[in-house]
Formats: C-alpha cells, sequence, structure tokens
C-alpha cells in the first residue's frame, strides 16, 4: 500500500549557509534582492494608480472579486481574509487620500509578497544531486540501489533536449532569456528544470499554479527553486497588475525567466494557438525599461516545445476539455498529478519508451520578432543587424510606451505560436491515435465530434492495414520535417510501422483507465475516442499533408482540420 507524504513542511536539516560565488548565475542573489524587488513592484503600482479616483477603482474591484472568492469557502484563513476586505469597503468611502494610498499599498504589499518567489542554492546543488536519482527510482523501484548510479544516463535516455542549445549557453551570458514553452503536463516544469541543470543553462524563475504548492514535496522544491506563485482563483486587476510588475522587475534585473504563454495546461492536447501575453508583454516592458534608463540588456524570446509520447493527466485533462469545463476554469483540483499511484503507473509505462519527453527549443527572438544571431545581434528578415534598442525609441530618446509595447507583444505572441508548429516533435503515440480517429471519421460519415466519440470499441480496423497506413502518414510527415514544417522522434523515423504500432499499443496498456486501442482477432480496436483525439490533436495541423490520395483519407483529413479545438 503507498502512503501519502506527511503534510507538514518539508526543511532542510542543518545545512550550511551558501554565500553566492561571482561566477553563480544571477539567480544565487535573489534571496538577497528579493525584499527591494518587492518594494519596486508595490513603488510601480502606485505610480500607476495615483488619483483617488482610480484607487477607489481599484480598491473596490479586489475587495469584490475577494469577498466572492472567500465566500465560497469555509477555512478559517478565508474568513480572516473575507473580513478584511469587508472591512476595507465600509471604509473606503470614509478614508481620506492619504487612507485610499496607504490601504493600495497595504494591498499590492501583501500580494507581491505572496507571488515572490524564493531561492536557496543549498536546495538547487542538493536537486542536482538527488532528484534524477529519485526520479529513476520511481520509474524502476525494482532496482532503487542501481538507481543511484545510473540515474542521469537514464534519464538521459527519457527526456532529451534538442535546438540551438549552444547558442543559447552563448546568448545567457549576454542578456536575459525568457523560455516560453508549450504546455501540457505539471510535470512541465520539471522536465525543464531538469534539461536545464543538464545542458548547462542557467536555472530561471517561473510562475507556477499555487495549487502545486499544495503537494509538500513539490512544493518544497519548487518554493526553493525560484518558482512564484500564482493563484488564478484571484481575478482583482490589482493582482494582475502586481504579476506583471513582478515579473517585469525580475527581467530587468537580468533574472531568467519561464512562463507558459498558453496559460494553462492544454486540455485538448493541441499545439497552443490562443496564447496570454500579459507576462509576454512584461519582457517587451523590462527591455522597454531598461534602454530608457540606458542599460543595454537585451531581451530574448526562446520558444521550446515539450513533447510527451505519453501525458500522465491525459484522460482528466480531455475529459474536461470535452465538458466544455476549460472554458469557466483554469485549475484542476484532482487529476493525475495529484494522485501517487497515477504517478507509479505512469513512470512504470515511461521508462519503457525510447524518448518519452523531448524538450525542443527554438531559435531565439528579440521582444520584436527579429531573430537573433550567435552573438546576440538582431537580424531583419533578410539578415541585416539591426539595433533593438530603435523599436522603443521616440525622437531619438529611447521611451516606455504601454499602447506600442502591446502591439510588440501581439506580433510577438503571432511569432510564438508559429514557432510552436515547426518546433514540434511528432511522438509515435500522437502519429497512430491519428491513423486510427481518421479511420473513425471515415467509418462515420456526417457524424459531428460528440457523436463520433461514442463509438467505444465498436469500430475495428485490420492490423496490417493499420501498420500500411502508419507507415505512408510516416513517410509524409518525414516529407514535412525536410522542409522544415514540423520535426519527428526518432523511433518513429527508423521503427518499421509494424513494431511502432506494437509499442505504442504496450506504451498505452496498463497506464490509462480505459483501454486507449488494443488488438482483437488481428484487428485494432478503437476503444477510447476521447483519448485518441487527445493524442492526435497534436498531429492535427499537418492532417491534410500526411492524409496522402485515397479520397476517404482526404475527406476524413478535411473533417478533421476544421474540427474546432480549443488548447
Amino acid at each position: 500500500m503507498i502512503k501519502l507524504l506527511p503534510t507538514k513542511p518539508l526543511r532542510l536539516p542543518r545545512l550550511r549557509t551558501y554565500v553566492p560565488a561571482p561566477s553563480d548565475p544571477k539567480i544565487f542573489w535573489f534571496n538577497s534582492e528579493r525584499d527591494d524587488i518587492v518594494n519596486e513592484v508595490v513603488r510601480r503600482i502606485m505610480e500607476r494608480y495615483q488619483s483617488d479616483e482610480d484607487i477607489e477603482l481599484c480598491l473596490n474591484d479586489a475587495a469584490y472579486n475577494e469577498i466572492r472568492r472567500h465566500e465560497a469557502r469555509t477555512d478559517e484563513g478565508a474568513k480572516n481574509r473575507l473580513e478584511y476586505w469587508r472591512g476595507i469597503v465600509r471604509r473606503l468611502s470614509r478614508m481620506s487620500s492619504e487612507g485610499r494610498h496607504e490601504t493600495l499599498r497595504e494591498c499590492a504589499t501583501k500580494m507581491a509578497y505572496d507571488v515572490a518567489g524564493n531561492f536557496d542554492p543549498r536546495v538547487y546543488k542538493f536537486a542536482s544531486k538527488a532528484v534524477p536519482s529519485l526520479l529513476t527510482a520511481v520509474m524502476n523501484p525494482s532496482s532503487v540501489m542501481k538507481s543511484l548510479f545510473d540515474s542521469g544516463a537514464k534519464l538521459d535516455e527519457l527526456v532529451s533536449a534538442q535546438g540551438p542549445i549552444d547558442k543559447l549557453r552563448a546568448l545567457q551570458r549576454k542578456g536575459t532569456m525568457v523560455l516560453t514553452p508549450t504546455h501540457s503536463s505539471n510535470l512541465d516544469s520539471i522536465a525543464v528544470a531538469w534539461v536545464l541543470l543538464r545542458e548547462n543553462l542557467s536555472p530561471v524563475v517561473y510562475g507556477a499554479g499555487k495549487n502545486l504548492f499544495s503537494n509538500p514535496l513539490v512544493s518544497f522544491f519548487m518554493h526553493n527553486l525560484g518558482a512564484y506563485r500564482v493563484d488564478r482563483r484571484i481575478k482583482a486587476t490589482l493582482y494582475k497588475d502586481v504579476l506583471k510588475s513582478y515579473s517585469s522587475v525580475m527581467i530587468e534585473r537580468g533574472y531568467h525567466s519561464l512562463f507558459f504563454p498558453g496559460g494553462t495546461r492544454s486540455r485538448s492536447g493541441a499545439i497552443e494557438r490562443r496564447l496570454k501575453l500579459g507576462l509576454a508583454g512584461s519582457g517587451v516592458e523590462a527591455f522597454s525599461r531598461n534602454f530608457s534608463r540606458g542599460i543595454r540588456r537585451p531581451v530574448w524570446f526562446v520558444p521550446a516545445t515539450i513533447n510527451y509520447a505519453l501525458v500522465l493527466e491525459a484522460e482528466t485533462l480531455i475529459d474536461d476539455h470535452l465538458k466544455e469545463a476549460g472554458r469557466h476554469r483554469y485549475i484542476i483540483e484532482d487529476d493525475e498529478f495529484s494522485r501517487v499511484e497515477r504517478w507509479v503507473s505512469f513512470f512504470s509505462r515511461f521508462r519503457a519508451l525510447e524518448s518519452a519527453c523531448i524538450i525542443r527549443f527554438g531559435e531565439p527572438v528579440d521582444p520584436f520578432g527579429n531573430r537573433v544571431d550567435e552573438e546576440g545581434h538582431s537580424l531583419s528578415p533578410d539578415g541585416r543587424v539591426v539595433d533593438a534598442a530603435s523599436y522603443v525609441t521616440r525622437r531619438g530618446q529611447p521611451v516606455v510606451d504601454h499602447a506600442r509595447d502591446a502591439a510588440y507583444t501581439r506580433e510577438l505572441g503571432e511569432i510564438i505560436a508559429n514557432d510552436y508548429e515547426r518546433e514540434t516533435v511528432i511522438m509515435p503515440t500522437q502519429l497512430l491515435a491519428h491513423v486510427i480517429f481518421r479511420r473513425m471519421v471515415r467509418a462515420t460519415p456526417g457524424l459531428d465530434l460528440f457523436s463520433r466519440l461514442r463509438h467505444r470499441g465498436d469500430i475495428a480496423i485490420p492490423a496490417a492495414e493499420l501498420a500500411t497506413e502508419l507507415g505512408d502518414s510516416r513517410d509524409r510527415l518525414l516529407e514535412l520535417e525536410r522542409q522544415g514544417r514540423v520535426h519527428v522522434d526518432a523511433l518513429l523515423r527508423r521503427e518499421h510501422p509494424e513494431r511502432i504500432l506494437e509499442r505504442c499499443l504496450a506504451t498505452w496498456d496498463g497506464y490509462h483507465l480505459r483501454p486507449v486501442a488494443r488488438p482483437s482477432s488481428g484487428s485494432i480496436l478503437a476503444e477510447d475516442p476521447n483519448l485518441l483525439l487527445y493524442y492526435s490533436n497534436r498531429v492535427r495541423p499537418f492532417s491534410l499533408d500526411i492524409a496522402g490520395g485515397v479520397e476517404a483519407d482526404r475527406a476524413a483529413a478535411r473533417d478533421i482540420s476544421v474540427m474546432e479545438v480549443r488548447a
């Protein structure tokens, strides 16, 4: 029987104080600057809301949203916070101008400290040695002692990195990098952290949903390794301003950062297209503010895709998507990530794969969408070096202009979304799911998506035919790779289609609570259309290109390509 972890906070026992060395990454100095960073965030909030009318509107908005949020809770802390905000509402109309300013300062300070992260170099050094062993032990619990010695090698096999990594190593010493990866699983930040460590790239600060801090072990590492808390339940405009200001200040000061422009995990499994650009805007603002103060520190955005052959929370995410609950909430309180037994089951399948997770970094771009060379120079589309500072200059002087920077941010968002598609690595399970789902669409002409999803286990595809279609689709996908439009996993590129089919079915079997697809009398039954849709959605942008010349397949691909899929 698996015992849950204790709920009391984990503490560092008798670790010596660490004094950062000049050669250490910038983040090693964070704790010494934390109070100053919070003070700067609050100063900017006070600068933003100056008139009594603006402050009153801001506080009313914050109080209204926080009262609604806390009224739905029953814990003691919620009662105290409810009384706090109700007290502000009662006093607000009688407050003097000075009182309103001080109340805003108090609220902003509380929010900023609640957001602000922490970084303990001792925990970082401990994690760099212990986490690979611990993860590998979970992946292979029957060989814990052996895991302590070959953990790095095993993780190297399971979690790989691709892209211009040498270039990123050089650029991280010349400016500030903002990683902007896709988001599929709560494992993403763990996978990225491991890859950054292994590839000798600097650790980053990143926003993490506050709900993730409820797991004592995960919370311990996240709290001490640069994560700042993002409470998506808070709707107050003031809180969003605090988050954006915090992110901007961190980037301005040279802290390499990470955020997920999708905002939350992709419920459908699709590549994100509708990006939430608030924190991306903080990177553009940070560049503008630095240059307006004469600080010529470049900021570069690095799109990245995180590609899994098996997704820990796939069942919960696709069910949430199909119920349209994902349109109304950001947080799933109880999914596979919170269940220890699903972790064990997941990793037992995960370790059977050749490349279970591939993180592919794209080419870095400046805040205005220009590609960047190895020296950090911004390049125009025709390859000429351009001065990025000219984008924030007015009459020869660099200035901060929020409307202008918002326009730049929208253009940057389009570039990142396009890079996501180009830097996606198609995994074997995704392509197989797409081919099976395409056959389901062929077999159910004229039906809508939800009618098709009701066909569970009653569509059979001869295994030999399926392997042939899989191989043909793989070959067309490889042609797209040669054109620079997508990337293909090494196993999918190399193995015979029948072997790919066999390995994918084995990967799905034993992890998902419902069989995704299963062999039966020489055929493959499409058992779980929901999960087939989830995995196949990653291939959706390329469905017409890999359909081939059979009209039935092309008609099915056309149906798939126009399906409304929200990430």
